[in-house]
Order: structure tokens, then sequence, then C-alpha cells
């Protein structure tokens, strides 16, 4: 059997958003896989046949990266093709083309091109398109300009030489620059070639979800500061106006999705409730704006996918059918669908162990793209006997052709009381009575988890000869507010049952070599990485990625950290100076003794790389062993979604780190 290398990702092949045709025959999806030529990720259009399982391949460009059905089954998508993309770039318009492909096979056809930079329209009754579209306040107004005019100010728009910030957030990771640019909503005649902007230009959309001839929509209007509770709006299609279901700064609103005709459902938590409460789900009247609770909810709703860095693309994470709502939803180390009901009935759990990452259902039918077991993303059915079946194989050589390490359940009650979940992944060629070194991983978020899905990096570990070792400490999803809660407890409870974890496992394992366990994570994971090496020497090396290090900083440097310090801590630097900084690792970092390295990227607004600078001076000035591995036009999520060569030497660093401070 073949081992992992950091090279093996390239060959998966990521299915996603499944979307069941209008005659329920077909399910489209999108494919994607590494193209380490392009360094990109190239995607396309499939179906596959609901019956017989027949796979076809429909667009063949790779810039086919979401789609919809149309009413008399056709597929629709936008890409950039051609002449007259480039001409419109050129001259400074803003142009989007769409196309519509026969699901029997054929070429695509140019539909129509709307002057917008928009995405995937929602299909209305009377023919026309409501679309999400990308508005920049800043933008000059080429047309105005005469033909030289415009050649220079373009030239400078693209490529400017300074930058300009007037709100809050100026940046957003894997955005880039945001202040006085905003998501908008427009109204269009695909025939007419037409598009009308119907919300206000300083209005930001979050949300959109279109059914039943209604089109509900979360957002807010701002300028200068982008507040943390947004509003829920009904838009009139015929009119193109907009009323207010709840206004914005009246409650913490995480989910809001249409039922049927005349509600819709929304998760909602009082601005004074708990910082790490869930939001309960509520019945709005589309009509009078009352809300009524439907059922109180101490998970999440439309979301909770399990930790992995071996998915890619998006998808419907709620559906309503039939009075019902179908939603994804993250409970204990899993991600499974549930329904509710306009009586507050809830189903149990839909689907097996695992992750579930996006779904769709039509007259009962459901599809979804799921992890399993030791398995890659692949698309499967869902029976109502809770039946799953498998309708795609991509990536069944991983399993043929490959030694995969498949984690091993450890569970034990931490000193604080609550039960911990977590995995040892045995080395590949395991051979009892030998000792082995170990990497601990820890998850971001920390409102995530980990579980046993398919996770590359940890089978690379484990093909590179470690037991690889990760749980979900306190602060994790899935397993309610008490769990979750760390107001006040970072660096404290969840270290703890970090380093009990450990511990657990050095009992269980004999064979993993107490004196050359490594650290490693990214985010939380990274913040906690930092706090570790400022604790404890019981690790002979670490990594950190993408980390935290100085709260106060923090606050001020990334596109979430004047809200995200506050609901972590309770506090901001004006309020609590001394508390962020005593939560801070960089306090600690003097302590450190553990070589060090650390990943960050350069367009990480996130989590910024100010962290692991600091980081890395402390320990540099201590003689520390340390190194940064700084990656150019990357962002937050280098891990996941980063372009190809820069996940390979991402992946290499860290394994060479490891072989050189743990099997020396």
């Amino acid at each position: 059997m073949k081992h992992f290398t950091a090279e093996t990702f390239i060959q998966y092949r990521f299915p996603s958003n499944p979307r069941i045709s209008p005659d329920g025959k077909l399910t489209a999806f999108v494919l994607r896989q590494a193209d380490l030529e392009k360094n990109s990720y190239p995607g396309d259009v499939w179906t596959v046949c609901n019956e017989t399982g027949a796979v076809r391949r429909l667009t063949a460009q790779g810039d086919a990266l979401d789609y919809t059905w149309t009413p008399d089954g056709q597929i629709l998508f936008p890409a950039p093709r051609g002449r007259a993309f480039e001409q419109a770039k050129k001259e400074g318009r803003l142009l989007t083309q769409y196309f519509v492909i026969d699901p029997q096979g054929g070429e695509a056809v140019e539909l129509c091109t709307l002057p917008l930079q928009g995405g995937v329209p929602h299909i209305l009754s009377d023919g026309r398109w409501l679309v999400v579209g990308k508005v920049d306040l800043n933008r000059p107004d080429f047309a105005a300009m005469d033909e030289k005019e415009r050649k220079t100010a373009l030239e400078e728009y693209e490529n400017p030489r300074y930058r300009v910030f007037e709100e809050l957030p100026w940046w957003g990771n894997g955005l880039g620059d945001v202040s006085r640019r905003r998501n908008s909503l427009f109204l269009c005649d695909p025939a007419a070639g037409t598009a009308e902007k119907v919300t206000p230009d300083f209005f930001a959309v979050s949300d959109l979800c279109c059914d039943f001839g209604k089109a509900l929509y979360t957002g807010c209007e701002y300028r200068d500061f982008l507040p943390l509770y947004e509003g829920l709006y009904l838009l009139d299609t015929a009119t193109g106006k907009s009323r207010t279901l709840i206004e914005p700064g009246a409650y913490r609103l995480s989910f809001a999705h249409l039922l049927d005709e005349k509600t819709a459902v929304a998760a909602l938590a009082a601005k004074e409730a708990h910082p790490y409460a869930h939001g309960d789900l509520y019945l709005i009247d589309l009509e009078s704006g009352d809300k009524k609770l439907l059922m109180e909810y101490d998970r999440s709703v439309g979301g909770g996918a399990v930790a992995s860095d071996a998915r890619l693309g998006g998808g419907l994470t709620a559906k309503a059918e039939n009075g019902r709502l179908y939603f994804i939803t993250g409970e204990d180390d899993e991600s499974y669908l549930r329904w509710v009901d306009k009586e507050g009935n809830r189903s149990e759990r839909l689907a097996q162990p695992g992750s579930v990452d996006n779904f769709d259902i039509r007259d009962g039918k459901i599809v979804m793209t799921a992890l399993r077991g030791d398995r890659l993303p692949e698309l499967y059915s869902l029976g109502a006997d809770g039946a799953e079946t498998r309708l795609t194989s991509f990536n069944d050589w991983v399993g043929d052709d490959y030694a995969v390490s498949t984690p091993q359940p450890l569970r034990f009650t931490a000193s604080d009381g609550f039960e911990i979940h977590g995995w040892v992944m045995p080395p590949v060629g395991y051979q009892p009575g030998n000792k082995y070194p170990a990497i601990l991983h820890i998850h971001g978020g920390p409102r995530t988890v980990f579980g046993p899905v398919f996770h590359n990096e940890m089978q690379l570990w484990a093909s590179s000869g470690y037991f690889v070792l990760f749980c979900n400490p306190r602060g994790g999803d899935g397993r309610g507010q008490d769990f979750a809660d760390l107001l006040g407890k970072y660096g404290d409870v969840d270290y703890k049952n970090l380093m009990e974890f450990t511990d657990e496992c050095l009992k269980k394992y004999p064979d993993i070599d107490a004196e050359n366990v490594g650290v490693t994570g990214g985010s939380y994971g990274g913040f906690m990485t930092n706090w570790i090496i400022g604790h404890t020497d019981r690790f002979k090396a670490a990594c950190s990625q993408r980390s935290i290090a100085n709260w106060i900083t923090f606050e001020g440097t990334t596109d979430i950290g004047y809200w995200f310090t506050r609901t972590q801590h309770g506090a901001l630097t004006e309020t609590n100076a001394e508390l962020l900084w005593n939560l801070s690792p960089l306090k600690y970092a003097a302590n450190a003794k553990t070589p060090t390295l650390f990943i960050h990227s350069e367009e990480d607004y996130r989590c910024f790389m100010s962290g692991a600078f600091a980081m890395f001076t402390t320990l540099k000035m201590h003689g520390v062993e340390s190194r940064i591995a700084l990656f150019r036009g990357e962002n937050h999520d280098l891990s996941r979604t980063g372009r190809p060569r820069a996940r390979i030497r991402r992946m290499e660093e860290i394994v060479n780190w490891m072989n050189a401070h743990l099997k020396g």
C-alpha cells in the first residue's frame, strides 16, 4: 500500500453542491480537483442519475463553480468566457455572462449578459432573476470618461499605488479590502439584459433565501462601522420594495429561512444572552412580523460540518419542503440532517454518523455530500428508512491504493467533570512493541469539532510514522452552551483538557514515545499552541499556524477582532486591557523552550501575521530555535483552500520540522 505524501491531495476529487432536477431524475453537482500547473482548483458541472447511478460530465472548461436548474430542466451557470468578457474588463464595464447547457449533453450556450458582478441567479416565477452582486462604492464612473481618461483611471483602480480605508472592517479574510464594498440585491431581466439594484447603496446583504415566490434576506445598512446584529427583510419582487421583519440591532440573528409562503424560521438570541448561546428557533409571520417560539435548540442550525482539509465547495445547508425545514446541525462529533415542522416536532437524526456538508431535497428524495468513515466526500442518497446509498465513487482509489490510518476513539472524564471525546491514529506500519513519536493536533474555532472523518494532513503524519492525537476540548461545538462556554476560561479548562487527553493517550498507547511528542494547531489551535509552549516544556516540537498571540493587537488588526474579542472574553482593550493581556500567549512566550515553527499567510486578515512575528521575535530573543514560513498571496484558509503549490509546501514544512525534532 502507498503512503500519503504532501502531493497526494492533488489527485483528490471534490464533489459538492448537489441539486436535484425539477423532474427528480438527476442530481447535478460541482466537481473540483487541484491543478498543479494552473495552481488552482478548476470545477465543472456533472450529473448523476438518481436511479442508475450513471455519472455524466457536462462542462469542461473548469470555470463552472456554481449553477442552478432552470424550471424547464436546463442547467444555468455564470462563467467568464470569450471576447465579450475581456472587452468589458478592458473598458471598465461590469459584466457577468450566463450560460445554459442541456443535462443530456452538448455545448453550453450563452443565454445572456448582465451589467453587474453577480453570482448564480434565483429564478422568479415571472422569468426575472434575483441576483446578489458585488458593489464597490469606491469605483469611478468609467462610463463618463473619455478613452484616455478611462485608461488612466482604470489602471489606477486595478493597480492602486495606495489603499484607502474608511470603514470597519476595512479588510476581510479571503475578500481583500472591503471598505465601502457591499453585496447588493439586483432584480434582473435576462431577456432585456438589465439589472436594477433594489437595496440601498450602503446596505450589505448577508444571506438570501428565495422560495414559495418570496425573497427573504438578512443584512444591514451601515456607514463607518459594520454592526454585529443584522436585520431580517422580505422583498416584494413585484415592486422591488423591502419590508423589515426584524429591525437590525434587535436580536442576534444567526439563521433565517423560508418555511412556506407565509412563514419564516429564524434563530434568534437576545442581545443580552450569553455570548456563547445558540439562538432558539422562532416562527416569523411574513405578513405581521409576529414572532413565536418554535423550539429551544442549543445546537447549530444550517451548519456544523466536522473539521477536515479534504473538502472543497459549498451548497445548501437548509431547505424547506412540505411544511418541514430540513437543516444540517452539529451534534457531538458529527453533523447530521434533521427536520422541524411548524408545530415544533423535530425528527431524529436522518443520516448516518460522519459529516453531512450540504444537501438537496425534492419530493422526499434527499441527496447529500458527506464524509463517511475513512472516505473522502462523495454523494449519497438518503432513503425514507434512513438507509444511505453512495452515488459516486470518485475517491475509491484512496482506500484501494493507500494505507489509511483509521482513528481509534478515546474518551475519558476530565478533571472539570466533562467527558472529552478524542481519537488516536496509529502510524502506518505500526508494530506493537516499537516506539513511535506523536503529534497532538488542536482544532480551530474554538467552536468547531474534530471527528472520525478523513483528514488529509493527519493521514500524511500517520504515513510519516507518527501517532496522531486529536480531541474536542471545552469550547467546541455540538454539545451545548455549557460545554462551549470559554468565557473567562481560555487557557484554563481547554488547556487542562488537552494536557489530560495527552496523558490518557500515553497511558492507553504505551508505544507512543513520551519524549518525542509534538503539538500543532491553527487559528484557535494556533492560539493554544502558543499558549502551550509558554506553559509547559513537555512537547519536543511545536508548529503554530495562523495563530493569535496578543488579544489586544488582534482586536485592532483583524476583520473580526473588534467584536470577536468581546464575545469571547467579555472585554475590549478599553474596558479591560489587563484581562486581555493575561489571556495572551505573548505574555508567557519568554518562558518557552520548545522549538517552534510558525506558519502564517501574508493576507490572513482573520489572525494577522503580527501575532506570529511577535512570538517568533520573543523566542529568538530568548535563544529558542524557531522559524517562520510566511506564504505570499494566501489567507487564513491556506490549509483548506490555499493554492495547491502553497499547500504542498506548507505540509512539507510541518513534516520536515517534526522529523527534525522528533526523530533525531
